[in-house]
């Protein structure tokens, strides 16, 4: 038990003493002065905020990855690298110092990097390429935005490059309007020097996420390393949420001040992030990050593929996990239509062992399920077979980063020109997602492709259920993209099969 922790901040080691457990690594930055990183919307959805941490991909090395401040918790980063807009120019000397230096624990990062690393950081001088591509470009206007751009964009530069241009940013929002030329910069970006100082810290080694049992004012927030720990203490606290990305429970924070006495970080349990294939199933770790089950599932399940680019930005992919998206039981979560669609199962466990659930199952009510009060989500279990036909589709104002008015996934399995099975899983249409039962009985065995079939099922989709009028949309929508959105899957299948 402490009272203090550590991490490295701009390539410089920051102890942390006596601060509430409840205090955002935002609000934290700012307070330091570091007000590059700015306060908007305190829920994911700007980017202001946007910071990278350096993480470790499934083969242990170094990436970039970038984050929304304002919805990671300070105790999170203990232990971690964190860097800010303000350290992007410096960081070309005080990024080797860093690593170099390596960790040396919660309580040694102040001797690990030492006097050197700040005096480094500090020093440096000019423009990093990605700043220096912004100005050259006109691509800041009045600025408020420009801190989070440089910070995605950073992570865009040492990256695989496999996102668009547009999607790399999508997480950031421009009150100017300016996008063209935000779009321009991040598509003519170079590729990184040989003597670029953060592509060299990137091929250091990350260090392991460290234990942590921090206390202050009363409250208390723990990072296991072992899921025996992680069940244990849910036994012992089953009041204290886990926090895996908390991308919604530091939204509740920031915005209602849901408080706690305690937290239970996930984030350095490796057995809740891994990814492996069991027989005919892929199984995905609950707390394993969407980014990591993008690029490690890419083309394995096509459903999937379909999603990510739908599911918020990379600033919360980075950080938010399968567990948490389907633990909160929103109905208008991404993620659950999709899995309902996919025929997904989920391993619960506790201190008296796992069991598996359907995830038709868990759904047992507005944000409820049927987790016990001492379990746990242990990974999400997902088909390896794909079906025959399968999409995803979600109705929304922007056409990324946005809350669902629908979602819908259907996916088919098709044998000898028959349908064998379905499952038309929907978000937004009833107070949990939603499968569509009578719809999909009757597609059972019929002829796929005959405008019998389809006309058949217009009318259960029609009727199948009672969504209600909200700011988003109206029931009288919502129940006619019931139905239309199983049209238009339809109709591209039929496309795609001429």
């Amino acid at each position: 038990m402490s009272d203090a922790y550590s991490f490295l901040l701009n390539g410089r080691p920051e102890r942390v003493v006596g601060v509430d457990v409840h205090t955002t690594l935002l609000s934290y930055l700012r307070a330091r002065g570091l007000t590059g990183s700015k306060e908007s919307c305190a829920e994911g959805e700007c980017g202001a905020c946007a910071v990278v941490m350096i993480g470790r991909d499934e083969h242990g090395a170094a990436r970039l990855e970038p984050v929304n401040a304002c919805l990671v918790l300070l105790p999170a980063v203990a232990g971690r690298e964190v860097w800010t807009v303000e350290g992007v120019a410096g960081g070309a000397a005080g990024a080797v110092v860093a690593g170099a230096a390596g960790h040396a624990g919660n309580a040694g990062h102040a001797n690990a990097a030492g006097a050197a690393g700040a005096a480094a950081v500090a020093g440096a001088g000019g423009l990093h390429p990605v700043q220096a591509a912004i100005v050259e470009a006109g691509a800041s206007q009045c600025g408020y935005c420009t801190p989070g751009f440089v910070m995605s964009l950073l992570a865009h530069y040492h990256g695989d490059r496999r996102a668009t241009a547009v999607h790399a940013l999508s997480g950031n929002l421009c009150r100017c309007t300016g996008y063209r030329p935000l779009r321009d910069v991040a598509e003519r970006l170079p590729l990184p020097a040989e003597d670029d100082a953060m592509a060299h810290r990137l091929t250091r080694a990350v260090p392991d996420v460290e234990r942590l049992h921090y206390v202050q004012d009363g409250a208390v927030f723990w990072r296991p390393t072992t899921l025996s720990e992680v069940l244990a203490l849910r036994d012992r606290h089953p009041e204290a949420p886990l926090l895996a990305g908390g991308t919604d429970l530091v939204v509740a924070l920031n915005q209602d001040g849901v408080c706690h006495s305690g937290w239970i970080g996930l984030d350095g349990v490796e057995a809740l992030r891994t990814l492996r294939r069991d027989g005919d199933h892929w199984v995905v770790g609950a707390a394993l990050p969407l980014a990591d089950i993008e690029r490690r599932l890419s083309g394995a399940v096509p459903l999937l593929d379909a999603l990510w680019p739908l599911f918020a930005s990379p600033l919360i992919r980075a950080r938010a996990t399968l567990g948490g998206n389907l633990a909160t039981a929103s109905p208008v979560g991404d993620g659950a239509p999709v899995l309902l669609a996919l025929e997904a199962s989920l391993d619960l466990a506790s201190v008296g062992g796992t069991r598996r659930l359907p995830l038709d199952a868990f759904f047992t009510g507005y944000r409820k399920t049927a987790i016990a009060a001492d379990e746990i989500i242990e990974a999400v279990r997902v088909p390896a077979l794909p079906p025959t036909h399968a999409r995803f589709y979600k109705v929304t104002k922007r056409p990324l980063d946005d809350i669902a008015s629908v979602a819908a996934a259907f996916a088919v399995h098709v044998e000898r020109g028959r349908v064998a099975r379905a499952r038309l899983a929907y978000g937004g249409v009833a107070p949990t997602p939603v499968r569509a039962h009578e719809a999909e009985a009757a597609l059972a065995g019929a002829p796929w492709g005959d405008p019998a079939t389809l006309a058949r099922v217009r009318p259960l989709l029609d009727a199948a259920f009672t969504p209600i009028d909200d700011h988003r949309a109206s029931a009288a929508y919502r129940r006619a993209m019931v139905v239309r959105l199983f049209e238009k899957f339809w109709n591209e299948c039929a496309e795609a099969a001429a």
